[in-house]
């Protein structure tokens, strides 16, 4: 089984397995994944781990689903025979490597050359507040709890 879930850990899911990783470019995609576009792929056999996500209807043919408490995209349900999911949710997302991109009318005209973009080198000042960061953000795992309990 495949697994993922939301950034906080509140809703995870499993999948048998996945097919069809896109890039979708339409205007509902950037807005609900607040981004260029969004990738997703479509699963197999999905079954919630833990809890449930909250649901919108984002057109007259799709439901979106995304965790209720972090806000975390996680499906896209067009009414067919499965329900995408947002490959970023996935535990390992490197499984499904997007080979297609769809609804291309609404892409973004810079989206092509961001691969172009300079590379700023990290700064000491960026390494140390990174080194100083403590995460709150669900593990690349299935927990047995979560969040974990404070240990005094």
């Amino acid at each position: 089984m495949i697994s993922g879930g939301c950034q906080c850990g509140a809703v995870r899911y499993s999948v048998e397995s996945l097919s069809h990783p896109s890039i979708c470019h339409c205007r509902m995609c950037q807005k609900a994944f607040g981004n260029f576009y969004a990738p997703l792929a479509t699963t197999q056999n999905l079954q919630w781990t833990r809890g449930v996500p909250k649901y919108f209807n984002s057109s007259d043919k799709v439901v979106r689903g995304f965790c209720g408490d972090c806000g975390t995209p996680l499906t896209y349900d067009w009414g067919g025979d499965n329900v995408e999911i947002a490959i970023a949710t996935l535990d390992d997302p490197t499984l499904s490597p997007p080979i297609k991109q769809v609804n291309t009318n609404d892409k973004l005209d810079f989206v092509d050359q961001l691969h172009a973009l300079p590379v700023r080198e990290n700064s000491s000042g960026e390494l140390s507040f990174m080194d100083g960061l403590t995460s709150h953000q669900h593990p690349d795992h299935d927990t047995d709890q979560w969040p974990l309990e404070k240990t005094k």
